[in-house]
């Protein structure tokens, strides 16, 4: 076992308190159903890698947020803030899965997630709370009533590390919100094609280095990873630029697996590992999720060790 390896298996030792803000829907397939969400599933994995996480959405009064809410409980998360709500029903996206990591995904909304409410004194549990880190992505905050939430949390914690994983859905984002959302971030996570659009959008170049090292520097981003598949990931993390190669596995189900990945980014940047280990580490998580059914598979450390 080499010294890297063994870093990682040390993992869950350090433990840290994560809020994850966002949409818990279920993924419909064309023979399935199953549970999701990114902030969900980064939650679940987040949760794997031994931190104490909290998760902020909300589900439907019907069957499918039933259903949702006992798989929910069985992740280990702490659920104090997922609500239950009568205006809309569980969310759902239809899934549509392409050649290699192109999956698309039809958003139905409203969904009961963009009824999430939080009154004063939940905004005051939040903030005695104090978690180290707060995890967001776009598609929640498309409404002006969920980006009010976003705001409103992001003023309410403010020393809380911003985890800004864009996951951009077509028809879910506009230029201006990624823009607003980009500038109160510390770190980014994005892939190719949302490279193309915050590249269109910020007109920060287009050059991977030079688009994170740019990024950092105009946004104040102390971390970004851009993943790239199969070939793995580029990163900056505390000023230090590294590109990784990805892990050749068979593909089973890419849903989930950039998910996987920000959960591993971010323990590795809590883990203050040096750029390399950080990328190594979340292309191995990946390629391991995306090897197995759905978005929250089972998995353990030693697994991702011996991949």
């Amino acid at each position: 076992m080499t010294g890297e390896e063994n870093l990682y298996l040390q993992t869950g030792r350090i433990n840290r308190s994560v809020v994850v803000l966002g949409e818990v829907l279920w993924d419909l397939f064309e023979d399935s159903r199953r549970l999701g969400g990114a902030p969900l599933n980064f939650a679940a994995h987040a949760r794997r890698l031994g931190h104490n996480v909290s998760l902020i959405s909300a589900i439907g009064a019907d069957p499918l947020g039933d259903e949702a809410a006992q798989s929910i409980t069985a992740l280990d998360l702490d659920t104090t803030f997922l609500q239950r709500t009568k205006r809309f029903d569980t969310g759902t996206a239809r899934v549509q899965l392409g050649p290699g990591d192109r999956t698309r995904f039809v958003i139905d909304r409203p969904a009961a997630y963009d009824a999430i409410f939080l009154s004063n004194r939940d905004i005051e549990c939040l903030r005695k709370l104090a978690p180290e880190w707060f995890y967001y992505g776009t598609l929640f905050a498309a409404t002006p009533e969920g980006e009010e939430v976003l705001c409103r949390l992001l003023d309410a914690l403010p020393g809380a590390t911003r985890f800004y994983d864009l996951n951009l859905r077509p028809g879910c984002y506009s230029e201006a919100l990624v823009k607003r959302l980009l500038a109160r971030a510390n770190v980014v996570k994005l892939n190719e094609e949302e490279l193309e659009s915050v590249h269109e959008f910020t007109g920060l170049p287009f050059d991977m280095e030079a688009f994170c090292r740019e990024g950092a520097r105009r946004y104040g981003w102390m971390a970004v990873c851009l993943t790239l598949g199969a070939r793995g990931c580029a990163l900056l993390a505390c000023g230090e630029y590294v590109e990784a190669e990805g892990h050749a596995v068979e593909v089973v189900d890419p849903v989930g697996a950039g998910d996987a990945f920000a959960a591993a980014f971010l323990h590795g940047l809590i883990s203050e590992w040096p750029a390399a280990q950080i990328a190594a580490f979340a292309n191995r998580v990946g390629a391991l999720v995306a090897s197995r059914r759905g978005a929250i598979p089972d998995w353990t450390v030693r697994e991702v060790v011996a991949l």
